[in-house]
């Protein structure tokens, strides 16, 4: 058995950080072909400018056009060899993440991300989602290591709405609850080896870290404030559940998160509320404890997260439609095959039906 574990190479977060992002990444290279969006253009360059200001370096921003495409990222490649850039930084939310770790990857130079939102876990990760210039999903691009940097800012992320901070709350509750299930199951990570004890424990500490937290951080970030309450979860969200999921491990939850997108009427959704109700749907499924499922149940009601199918956006439940998210769920390759037992269609049916009951009772 070979156990692994993988994240960037450094972690830095903090208020006004993005101000200091020349001590962060000089060592880095000494030309940097940045990305972001136009209004993230307008936002931050100043900043990163003036932290730069008085070495010499090079700097290039560059506009992302909305997409992680291949086209888009030929097209920010040639930018890149235009500028004679060494590295790339890439500020804003995932698909610009994506993108930008993709450019670094084919050009073999450095990444550094910038999240300015802290809604999924994805900023730490080895992997890109390549999408066709329609938006549609193209494939998963794994990448041979982690960003060099990842340097959240909590000033500007705190001023993001709270929607998206709880989204990453969702998104991070699956993080113990899937790590638990690929150790019980002996399940490979997305590293490609056996869980770690340190993965594991990370896991387990974002689980905590959301249930003491969560709430605190929400009410703090509707007001436009950053407490400690909010970095804890800053860093739950980004850190302890990127290499949580990536070190530790998908199950069901995110499988059945997948199924649910088969369904117009859940798009409105972003990934982690639907990652959230499929943490529910995962604990049903595994007969866990009473105790442990109202916990979730309670931290999901008190951020607003779905419980019921109405919450996810089904208003008439149809049998034949929840029996394609339970197909799709299940599809082959899907990482509810790392789940400790087997799990069929039906299986998934009827903790689909279960967890909706339940979110029911408690509201």
């Amino acid at each position: 058995m070979v156990r692994s574990i993988i994240a960037p190479g450094k972690y830095v977060q903090g208020r006004g950080e993005l101000g200091n992002i020349k001590e962060h990444a000089k060592s880095l290279g000494k030309s940097f072909f940045i990305i972001a969006s136009p209004n993230g253009i307008k936002r931050t360059k100043p900043v990163v400018e003036k932290s730069f200001q008085g070495e010499n370096v090079k700097l290039a921003f560059e506009s992302f056009n909305g997409e992680c495409s291949k086209g888009e990222i030929e097209r920010l490649r040639q930018g890149v060899k235009e500028n004679n850039s060494d590295v790339i930084i890439g500020i804003g939310g995932g698909k610009i993440f994506d993108t930008a770790k993709a450019v670094a990857y084919y050009e073999n130079i450095p990444v550094v991300i910038v999240p300015t939102i802290a809604s999924t876990d994805a900023p730490c990760s080895a992997l890109s989602v390549i999408y066709t210039d329609e938006g549609v999903f193209s494939e998963y691009l794994l990448l041979p290591k982690n960003p060099d940097l990842v340097l959240v800012d909590t000033g500007i992320v705190s001023k993001a709405p709270a929607r998206l901070l709880v989204a990453g709350i969702g998104d991070a509750l699956a993080t113990y609850f899937e790590a638990r299930a690929c150790l019980r199951a002996n399940a490979l990570n997305m590293a490609g080896g056996n869980i770690t004890k340190a993965a594991y424990a990370l896991a387990e500490l974002c689980y905590n870290t959301l249930l003491e937290d969560g709430l605190k951080a929400k009410l703090a970030v509707e007001k436009g404030v950053c407490t400690v309450a909010v970095e804890n979860i800053i860093e739950a969200n980004t850190y302890l559940s990127g290499i949580g999921f990536e070190s530790g491990g998908l199950a069901a939850a995110h499988a059945i998160h997948n199924g649910f997108t088969v369904l117009s009427q859940c798009h409105h959704l972003y990934h982690g509320e639907k990652v959230a109700f499929g943490t529910i749907v995962q604990l049903v499924l595994e007969n866990s404890s009473m105790e442990e499922i109202e916990e979730v149940i309670g931290l999901c009601l008190d951020l607003d997260l779905p419980v019921t199918l109405e919450d996810m956006g089904i208003k008439e439940v149809k049998e034949e439609e929840i029996r394609e998210v339970a197909k799709a769920s299940c599809a082959e390759g899907e990482t509810i095959h790392n789940m400790p037992f087997k799990v069929t269609e039906d299986d998934v049916y009827a903790a689909i039906m279960a967890a909706d009951a339940l979110g029911r009772l408690y509201k």
